[in-house]
């Protein structure tokens, strides 16, 4: 169930992502939140420089690691633009997180991308419930959906 707190936490991370694709990257931004629903960390795509790894739910879970104790990382949630690819969602269960909530799924911003044109990834597209056995996870939420399938859009049509 999605509610409005959620809403506004998935706003923010599309903000992101937004602010990621004007700096010239892929447009995907990530929210940590905690229990009692201080925005603990946030941050966008950092892969145009051409380390792949550098996502912002992998940042996520590093900073969580090294700055939280695991009984809060459990209850803490992880908003995102677009749901985990396999090596977030690895790093997400190894540091403990709870909850995941992402306003488009991989299996969306496949099919975007394959009416785009786009050459597949490399990296097998994975629920994330397939890397980590006991996740919460919410998600897709149709509006922002759309509008991340929108940043997509653009980020394509430039030819990146």
């Amino acid at each position: 169930m999605i509610s409005e707190a959620d809403l506004k936490h998935l706003r923010r991370c599309v903000e992101l992502a937004e602010t990621a694709l004007e700096k010239g990257d892929e447009p995907f931004g990530s929210v940590l939140v905690s229990a009692a629903g201080e925005v603990l960390f946030e941050d966008h795509n950092h892969v145009a420089g051409g380390d792949h790894t550098q996502h912002p739910e992998f940042a996520i879970a590093r900073w969580a690691a090294n700055n939280m104790a695991l009984e809060e990382r459990s209850k803490a949630t992880v908003y995102t633009s677009g749901e985990h690819c396999p090596m977030c969602s690895a790093a997400h269960g190894w540091a403990g997180l709870g909850r995941i909530v992402y306003a488009s799924s991989s299996e969306q911003l496949a099919g975007w991308l394959s009416e785009m044109g786009v050459a597949p990834s490399r990296v097998r597209n994975l629920a994330i419930e397939d890397v980590i056995k006991d996740a919460v996870v919410d998600g897709p939420v149709p509006e922002l959906a759309e509008q991340v399938r929108e940043l997509h859009r653009r980020l394509h049509a430039t030819g990146r």
